[in-house]
């Protein structure tokens, strides 16, 4: 707000960019919290792989639960962020009239990041893994061990 002030109310991007890759890391993290909640292909899997056969009702029925389970924390979560930010933002913008045009123009900035900037985290990992599939008679096992490290952060 002061910064705002000072610049008697033109844009700083200088100033502003680093807010604004903040507010993208944050929402990152808060979307891989949200994602581990929603995603559950890692418990079918496991399912999946389990060789005992017997309990088989017994298993689908704790598997379902778990999934429910899950499921429920994701929108509950989920929901709590949604009303919460929305307070938040309706809060901030009905103190701070004067801020609002700023406050969009971060947020798209902010939202334009957050599409471009998963096109470089999912390329890092490629350019590990392409070299070391590529030639069959020289695994390089290192490389592909890495690129699936890199892939998981």
């Amino acid at each position: 707000m002061h910064q705002i002030y000072e610049d008697k109310g033109s844009f700083n991007i200088a100033y502003q960019l680093p807010q604004i890759v903040y507010s993208s890391l944050i929402s990152a993290v808060f979307s891989l919290l949200l994602n581990l909640l929603a995603l559950s292909e890692g418990l079918i899997l496991d399912f999946k792989k389990r060789k005992a056969k017997k309990d088989l009702e017994r298993n689908v029925k704790e598997l379902n639960d778990k999934i429910k389970i899950k499921f429920l924390f994701y929108f509950l979560l989920s929901t709590l962020f949604l009303l919460f930010f929305w307070y938040y933002i309706s809060m901030f913008c009905a103190i701070y009239n004067n801020t609002q045009f700023h406050l969009i123009k971060d947020t798209l900035i902010s939202f334009c990041l957050s599409l471009i900037y998963p096109f470089f985290i999912y390329l890092i990992p490629g350019f590990f893994r392409i070299p070391s599939l590529s030639n069959p008679k020289n695994k390089k096992i290192y490389l592909y061990n890495l690129s699936k490290l890199i892939q998981m952060i």
